[in-house]
Parts: C-alpha cells; structure tokens; sequence
C-alpha cells in the first residue's frame, strides 16, 4: 500500500520483491527512502498534473539510460523514434504519468539499478520490474497533496 496521511492506495512493486541490495534487471524495489525528483506525463491522454513537484510533458523521443556501461546510465536521455527499453511514450498506460523517483543518481553507480519510477499499475497489480505502481487516477488524488519535500519510504 502506498500511504499518503491517512489514506491508503494499493500498490505493485518489483517482481522479486524489497530488497537492500538493489542491482540492475534483477526486478527488485529497493529498500530505500527515495525523494520524489520530477512529473512527467503523457500531455496527449492528460491534462498536466497538480504537484508542488517539477512537472514535464513526454516527448516521443524520451527514454530512460539503463545501460549500465553507458555515461548517461540512469539519466534521462534522447532517442530518435523507434524501440528501447525504456522508452517513456508507451502504447499502454502505465506511464502516463510517472514520478521519477531519487534511486541511484547522487552519485550514480554502475548496476546498481536504473529508472525506479512511480507509475500506472497494470489490472490486477501485476508486479513490475522494481518500480511502485497506482492506479493512474489516484495520481490525481495525491499528487496536490504532496509538499515539495516528499519521498517515498519504501520498507
């Protein structure tokens, strides 16, 4: 469950579950308390979020580094249309909106684990590949409420 006051919202997390020790791929949520870095959303399908957070429509060309070897791992990158892994305009709705989540980035390491966003959940809150995933409507229930300086504590 994903608490914000007293309300409560469930959640999927990674397929392998919480752990410590968090490296690239192996599809766990990091045991972490994570700050809430941006908002991106899909300005085609949604009207642009209310946040206290920096707020940025996904661009076609947008996608996420996790490439462990490459200099620009764990950041956001451009990419010309066409397929990556990671690529933030989706067919789907999972990432229509997403909160990019402070994991890995002050410093970056190598392997130890890229992209853990907050983003839309599957039917039936089918696990993800390490990240914390809503309903995206309840996106729009939270996101006002949060102050400048909120994280995620994930236990």
């Amino acid at each position: 469950m994903v608490h914000v006051g007293l309300a409560a919202f469930p959640c999927a997390l990674g397929r392998s579950g919480i752990r410590t020790d968090k490296r690239e791929g192996d599809g766990a949520t990091p045991r972490a308390i994570l700050p809430l870095r941006r908002v991106f959303f899909r300005a085609d399908r949604l009207v642009r979020p209310t946040t206290r957070r920096p707020v940025r429509a996904i661009r076609p060309e947008d996608a996420w580094c996790d490439e462990a070897g490459d200099r620009r791992y764990n950041r956001l990158i451009r990419r010309p249309p066409g397929p990556a892994e990671e690529r933030l305009t989706r067919a789907d709705h999972l990432y229509d909106v997403i909160v990019e989540l402070g994991w890995n980035d002050a410093p970056v390491r190598r392997h130890r684990g890229s992209a853990i966003f907050w983003h839309g959940a599957r039917d039936g809150f089918t696990p993800t590949a390490g990240c914390v995933a809503i309903r995206i409507a309840d996106f729009a229930k939270i996101l006002p409420r949060l102050s400048r300086d909120a994280v995620m504590v994930i236990r």
